[in-house]
């Protein structure tokens, strides 16, 4: 009699492993993709900070010397640097998986120095002789 009760017990063990396991994994691929998921929308919007601001210097670059331009951009949360190099935007960002290093090249040359962190920022584009400066406001 005792011996049924212990064969209960022990499947009920078993059947309630399995639930467990089933709903560990169900959980881990769901953060997976939810990772992957906030990672494609941080790159989308690092895309357009990015091309919105080497359009911006390209049109005053060939509009000439005395031209800017003031541009509204937004930069997500996670990005530790960006960094303006010739005629290139370099951004380090923080991903579910680790730091990522993005490159972003310009058909004019540009320098000066952008923060990393996230948030609306203004960016202020001013045409020189031969290059364009990035001022941040």
């Amino acid at each position: 009699m005792f011996r049924e009760y212990g064969q209960v017990s022990v499947e009920y063990l078993i059947v309630f492993g399995f639930v467990t396991m089933a709903i560990i994994a169900i959980l881990g691929i769901a953060l997976s993709y939810s990772g992957n998921l906030k990672d494609n929308i941080k790159f989308t919007q690092l895309n357009s900070y990015a091309e919105k601001i080497i359009s911006a210097s390209e049109s005053v670059f060939y509009a000439g010397e005395p031209s800017k331009a003031t541009i509204d951009c937004y930069l997500p949360e996670g990005v530790k640097e960006v960094q303006v190099v010739e005629n290139s935007l370099f951004i380090a960002v923080e991903t579910h998986t680790g730091t990522d290093k993005l490159s972003y090249s310009s058909k004019v040359p540009i320098s000066g120095s952008l923060s990393g962190g996230g948030g609306v920022k203004k960016i202020e584009v001013a045409a020189n002789e031969t290059s364009i400066t990035l001022t941040e406001l």
